[in-house]
C-alpha cells in the first residue's frame, strides 16, 4: 500500500485532473462525502468545484488550498480488503489526517495496469474558514499504513510466472475445476460487467459460447480454438455470474456498479488484477496443468467409493 499526498497549488487543477480522466475512460466516480448534494455526481464538473469556490474564498491568503491525495494498493490489498474495506479506510485516512468532515471526491483509476484511487478535497476548513494544519502529514500517513497492514495482514503480492494458471487440453477434473473458477470469479467485487468476466475467463484459455439453446464452457488455445469437449452449463451446480436464468441471475447487481471500458491498457489491469487475486484466493500450485482442485468433489467422490465398498 502507498500513499501519496501530492503538492496541488490548486484545487481546480487536481479536480479537473481527475475530471477528464472520467472524460477518457480511465477513471470513474468512486465515492463522495460532506457534500451539499446526495450524489453531487450527477451534476457535472463545475458544480463541483464549485462547492471549494465557496469554501476557499473566505480564505484567499493560502496559496496552496488543494489537497490531492493518492491510495495505491496492490493487489493483494484489493483483496485482502475489498471494495467496503476501501471506502471504509479511505473515510478513516480523512479522518486521521484532520479532514473527515471536508467534502471530497474519489475518483477509482485503472490507467496505470493497476487500480488505484484519487481523493481531491480543500485544505481550507469548511465550516471556520481556516487552513488545516498540515504538520507531520508524512508521519501520520506512514504510521496509517502500518495499521492497515496489520489490521489486514497486507503482504506483497505472489510473481504469477511461478505458477501455471491456465486449462490446458492435458487439465484433469475439468468439470469441477472449471465450477471452482466460476465460483471464485463470481465473488470478485471488481468484476462489474458480462465483458470483464469474459476477460477473466479467457486468461484461464476458457470461453463460455452459445450453444442450441443454452451456453457452454469451452477450453481453448491461445488463438481461441476449441481443445477439449465443452461442458453444458446446465452440468454446473456453481454457474458464472451474468450467464444465470433470468430468475436467479445476480448480474443485475453488477450492472448497476460503475465499471471501466475495457480498452488498452484496463485490459491489462483487469488481467493483472484477476490473475493476481486468484492467485491469492486459492494459494494451490497442481501438476496436472490446471489452476483448481475443488475439495468438496474429491470428498464425494470419496464416499463414493466408500459405499461401493459397503
Amino acid at each position: 500500500m502507498i500513499i501519496k499526498i501530492h503538492q496541488a497549488c490548486s484545487t481546480k487543477n487536481a479536480l479537473f485532473y481527475n475530471e477528464r480522466k472520467v472524460e477518457r475512460h480511465f477513471a470513474t466516480f468512486y465515492q463522495s462525502k460532506n457534500t451539499p448534494e446526495m450524489n453531487p455526481f450527477f451534476g457535472d464538473k463545475n458544480a463541483r468545484y464549485g462547492i471549494y469556490k465557496e469554501i476557499e474564498a473566505r480564505n484567499t491568503r493560502v496559496q496552496k488550498p488543494g489537497l490531492h491525495i493518492s491510495v495505491n494498493p496492490t493487489v493483494g490489498d484489493l483483496v485482502r480488503m475489498g471494495d467496503t474495506g476501501i471506502r471504509t479506510e479511505i473515510g478513516n485516512l480523512m479522518k486521521h489526517l484532520g479532514y473527515g468532515n471536508q467534502p471530497y471526491f474519489v475518483y477509482k483509476h485503472a490507467d496505470l495496469e493497476r487500480v488505484h484511487f484519487h481523493i481531491v478535497s480543500t485544505r481550507i476548513d469548511c465550516d471556520t474558514g481556516k487552513k488545516i494544519t498540515d504538520s507531520y502529514e508524512k508521519e501520520k500517513t506512514h504510521r496509517f499504513i502500518k495499521d492497515l497492514e496489520q489490521k489486514y495482514q497486507l503482504t506483497k503480492d505472489e510473481p504469477e510466472e511461478k505458477l501455471n494458471y491456465r486449462f490446458s487440453g492435458s487439465s484433469k477434473n475439468l468439470k469441477q475445476n472449471l465450477e471452482s473458477l466460476f465460483g471464485q470469479l463470481n465473488k470478485m467485487e471488481l468484476i462489474t460487467s458480462k465483458e470483464m468476466y469474459d476477460q477473466a475467463l479467457r486468461l484461464f484459455n476458457v470461453e463460455i459460447r452459445k450453444t442450441g439453446r443454452g451456453y457452454s464452457a469451452f477450453v481453448t488455445d491461445e488463438n481461441g480454438n476449441p481443445i477439449r469437449h465443452p461442458v453444458k452449463m446446465s452440468d454446473f451446480q456453481d454457474r458464472p455470474n451474468f450467464y444465470l436464468s433470468e430468475q436467479n441471475t445476480s448480474s443485475q447487481h453488477f450492472e448497476k456498479q460503475p465499471h471501466f471500458e475495457l480498452t488498452g491498457q484496463g485490459i491489462g489491469a483487469l488481467k493483472s488484477l484477476v490473475l493476481k487475486e486468484l492467485i491469492r484466493q486459492v494459494k494451490t500450485q497442481f501438476d496436472d496443468g490446471s489452476v483448481f482442485r475443488n475439495k468438496r468433489y474429491k470428498l464425494k467422490n470419496q464416499n463414493r467409493k466408500v459405499r461401493r465398498k459397503l
